[in-house]
């Protein structure tokens, strides 16, 4: 997967320029990379990959433990809760006024997909927040034993 990800890289970097009929950009001025579809569907293949990698994960996890101790199996459960009440709350957070996008004649730019848009803006700044702390915290953890 590193390796595709690489090769569509350089392709969005390197591969050149939408020929001038082709372009979306109502700016001729403005960079658009032939490549940027190619960027872009690949990032979506990732997410739901990751998606599926992590129900997968839960399930199975939560279904063994379960077995053994379901107290704990429900403990398990409480990172879903947290990611739940972050997503609401960043919800809440986002903002719905339509962008002003010079050229743009799509259906996307409603109250609807900016706070979605936002929603995950905002639980990626959270997430990589806490990561950032974790790590922190766990290595000075390592330290003191």
């Amino acid at each position: 997967m590193l390796l595709i990800t690489l090769i569509i890289l350089g392709l969005f970097f390197f591969g050149g320029e939408t020929p001038m009929d082709q372009r979306v950009v109502a700016d001729p001025s403005l960079s658009e990379p032939l490549y940027t579809d190619a960027i872009l569907y690949w990032n979506y293949i990732l997410f739901v990959l990751g998606v599926i990698a992590i129900v997968v994960g839960v399930v199975y996890q939560f279904g063994s433990t379960f077995a053994d101790s379901p107290k704990t199996a429900l403990k398990s459960l409480v990172g879903i809760a947290l990611l739940v009440v972050v997503l609401v709350v960043t919800w809440a957070a986002g903002d719905a006024t339509p962008l002003v996008i010079p050229g743009y004649e799509g259906t996307e730019n409603v109250p609807f997909w900016l706070k979605l848009t936002d929603m995950f803006i905002y639980t990626l700044y959270i997430e990589v927040g806490v990561m950032i702390l974790l790590m922190i915290g766990f290595g000075a953890a390592k330290k003191f034993k």
